[in-house]
């Protein structure tokens, strides 16, 4: 799905063997990856009963029990010989793309891998409570049986409950509720000298709570979280609607996607809305509205089990909208929450290439998606290199009034295609949070806004520019660095779990950093924890460098 347009004119580029590689890496994907994270998952699926059968059914006991490792050990530390404090959690087993740098440093690490556990379902409350390495699958497993689910559940299974809180999370629904951290309502963290804290919006660590996301571990360690739930249906109502026309007219129809109605008459805001532009004239705008059994099986309605392994892929799905026109199917609600899930959006494609061939889908189609964290042990540093300069996995999050300028400015630099938009709620803080809404965007509000939240939105880039295709001259890293450049010019901001260019001096005008650093210093994680820009850099050297041991420094 190329570009009906073209981007500049680059200089064309030799072939070289690490095309090769990449072209061909298939080869041992599909006969070793595949299976070994088609095992991984059913691991996942089935641990949790398993330990049920082996130690009974998880409660408050045995989290305070699976705490007190993590609080004994942090307290085993040794500052004056020991590293800064991190996660005990290998690099690879990491769904970010960027390499984990601050793991081949001096280090203290944690353990945090036996915090597996859904605690409790309040029904009454609408909350759930889990340990941070609780998969989304999980959570979706538990809650939507009971008519229920979380608020924002991001979209892909391997992604934990700690990563979307400490990182980030938005999917469909975060029109209507914010980013995956705006519905938490407590967290528990073990912070530096080994103490265990309740953080709320309104306790005594009020602040530490408003810290926490983002902040990616560099505050305390996160052992334990509640967020809110919704009532959901059984069957999500989803209708496909195409859009031809410039860019301006994409961002147009994509914007109205969301808008509050005007009048009774109309329909209310969709439960769910994402956008996929599939070049710069084409896109197909996809809303979802939580519908009953009872509806969706009414006659003449379309029911689509598009969870199925031989069904095709969810975006090529969507994109049969552009030559049918605007269509509307019913589908069963933890299908349409895992939708991008088989094929990890669309990079499967890159991965394995035949993956969307019926043939392939029918007889192997069940063995994907591919264990991210698999596919990064496939991957040398050459390997590494070569994605980072002649692929493109960015978010970019802006505020909704620039996605018309956010659009060409990507079309001219990365020309990349698909592309993901999100609508996202991010409210208004004021209190020097690391992002927060557009100073004074209340004197000029748009489609969305209210007083107390602003409309965003994330811009979604993961896949081989159209110049790496035409063996043209890109450069990842310096269009990354425009990227970055560019969002810091409009006060937007770019995810963490992309690999970021900027140093340390932009990061921070990017992000602002009172309410982090303040916290920091108050709860001791300063000389304790590793900076936020330290952990998520490519560089070795830091501030968890310079506030490292000096017998340490001497060694080095």
């Amino acid at each position: 799905m190329g570009s009906a347009g073209s981007g500049r004119q680059r200089p064309k580029r030799p072939n070289s063997f690490a095309d090769f590689l990449v072209q061909f890496r298939w080869v041992l994907i599909v006969p070793i990856v595949l299976p070994l994270s088609f095992f991984f998952y059913q691991y996942i699926q089935w641990r949790a009963t398993v330990r049920r059968l082996i130690h009974g059914s998880p409660s408050e006991e045995t989290h305070r029990r699976a705490i007190k490792k993590v609080q004994d050990r942090i307290k085993s530390r040794r500052p004056k010989l020991d590293g800064m404090i991190c996660t005990g959690r290998r690099p690879w087993l990491e769904v970010s793309m960027r390499h984990s740098e601050h793991k081949r440093s001096h280090r203290f690490e944690v353990d945090l891998s036996h915090l597996t556990d859904i605690l409790w379902v309040d029904r009454e409350r609408m909350l759930i409570k889990c340990e941070p390495m609780v998969c989304m699958s999980e959570v979706s497993a538990a809650v939507l049986p009971l008519g229920m689910a979380p608020q924002v559940l991001p979209e892909l299974d391997d992604l934990t409950v700690g990563g979307v809180i400490n990182g980030y999370g938005v999917e469909g629904s975060s029109h209507l509720f914010g980013l995956f951290s705006d519905t938490c309502v407590a967290y528990e963290l073990v912070l530096a000298d080994g103490s265990l804290v309740r953080a709320t919006a309104d306790n005594e660590y009020s602040d530490l709570f408003h810290a926490v996301p983002w902040s990616h571990g560099s505050v305390g360690l996160l052992v334990g979280a509640e967020f809110r739930l919704t009532p959901v249906k059984e069957y999500m109502k989803v209708t496909y609607s195409p859009v031809t026309g410039t860019l301006d007219d994409i961002a147009s129809h994509y914007l109205e996607s969301y808008r509050l109605p005007q009048n009774d008459s109309e329909e209310k805001v969709p439960d769910f809305v994402e956008t996929m532009i599939f070049n710069d004239t084409n896109a197909v705008i996809t809303t979802g509205r939580y519908a009953s059994r009872e509806e969706a099986t009414r006659k003449g309605n379309v029911i689509n089990e598009i969870g199925w392994w031989y069904k095709p892929w969810f975006h090529t799905h969507v994109a049969t909208a552009l030559k049918r026109g605007k269509f509307i199917e019913y589908v069963p609600a933890r299908e349409y929450h895992h939708r991008h899930t088989r094929s990890l959006y669309w990079e499967g494609a890159l991965i394995v290439p035949m993956g969307n061939h019926p043939l392939f889908r029918f007889f192997l189609g069940w063995l994907m998606p591919p264990k991210v964290s698999l596919l990064k042990l496939t991957m040398t540093n050459s390997l590494r290199n070569y994605y980072e300069q002649r692929h493109a996995c960015q978010d970019m999050l802006i505020p909704s009034r620039k996605v018309v300028d956010c659009l060409k400015f990507c079309h001219d630099n990365f020309e990349t295609y698909p592309l993901w938009l999100c609508p996202h709620r991010l409210p208004k803080k004021r209190m020097g949070t690391m992002l927060d809404c557009e100073p004074e965007y209340e004197k000029d509000m748009q489609w969305g806004d209210t007083e107390e939240a602003q409309m965003w939105t994330d811009v979604g880039i993961w896949t081989v520019p159209l110049p790496v295709l035409r063996n043209e001259v890109w450069d990842g890293v310096e269009a990354t660095k425009s990227m970055e450049k560019w969002l810091r010019d409009n006060g937007s901001y770019q995810c963490l779990y992309a690999v970021v260019e900027q140093s340390e001096e932009e990061f921070w005008q990017m992000f602002d950093r009172t309410l982090y650093d303040a916290v920091r210093k108050k709860y001791g994680a300063e000389g304790n924890f590793m900076s936020v820009y330290y952990k998520i850099s490519k560089s070795k050297k830091g501030q968890a460098y310079s506030s490292a041991p000096t017998s340490l420094k001497k060694l080095q």
